[in-house]
């Protein structure tokens, strides 16, 4: 899965999987442009490695995500994959749920790919690139206490597949994934209301343990490559079975 002279752009590419997809494509030769909104996190990312730009980006932002896409084409002379990675989870009690809690999942985790897929749909015309979504078994399934966030994820996986379909002419790829839980600081950080029921996360318990980032960063890699050319418009679960029944 060589990405030899590809350039990709990456949000979230301070930590977790976000980070595991910067190494992933560096090890494979990728000229990375990599943002995020933590600065200290994301010097750190593949800090050694000559063909990277970074840049410190709130994704909530539609100009400065214009902007981030503009000058990462202006450093680069292209753009060949962007990874839509940055999120964040919350769990609330649905009636106790915020204003601002549900514009805040909303605007990271979905309106975010908007900005930078509409930035970056032009310059994939020019390359016959393609987008890789960071969608979520949330947003195939109804988890109790994350309603926002399964809303955002769904609207990420059926976003996806409409990307698809508009720009498959265009020779722009466009496919979701969608992993269980994984071992990231967002996963150590979760927390769930006082009073919550257990027994309602029986229902999506996985199968499988839980991973580390690097294989979800291994199937962004796969839906980017050359080797998945006929793959567009699917959502790739990576969840332990999770979905399966």
């Amino acid at each position: 899965m060589s990405f030899n002279n590809k350039v990709v752009f990456i949000t979230g590419a301070a930590s977790g999987i976000g980070r595991a997809c910067a190494e992933a494509f560096a090890e494979q030769g990728a000229r990375l442009y990599l943002a995020d909104i933590n600065e200290q996190g994301l010097s750190q990312t593949v800090a050694d490695y000559a063909q990277r730009q970074q840049v410190v980006l709130d994704v909530i932002d539609s100009a400065a995500c214009q902007a981030a896409i503009d000058d990462c084409v202006e450093q680069y002379g292209q753009l060949d994959v962007l990874c839509n990675i940055a999120g964040i989870v919350m769990a609330t009690n649905f009636h106790d749920t915020t204003d601002e809690q549900w514009q805040r999942v909303m605007n990271i985790n979905l309106n975010s790919v908007f900005y930078l897929s509409r930035a970056a749909i032009p310059h994939l015309k020019n390359s016959g690139g393609n987008i890789v979504n960071m969608a979520s078994s949330a947003g195939l399934l109804g988890q109790a206490y994350t309603s926002a966030y399964c809303s955002a994820k769904a609207a990420v996986v059926n976003l996806s597949r409409s990307l698809a379909l508009e720009y498959a002419a265009a020779g722009i790829r466009v496919n979701a994934i969608c992993p269980g839980g994984v071992k990231t600081n967002l996963s150590d950080n979760f927390s769930v209301p006082e009073d919550a029921d257990f027994k309602l996360f029986e229902r999506v318990m996985p199968l499988l343990p839980m991973p580390g980032p690097g294989p979800i960063a291994e199937a962004v890699l796969y839906l980017a490559s050359d080797k998945a050319a006929y793959i567009t418009g699917t959502t790739l679960s990576l969840d332990g079975g999770q979905t399966a029944g």
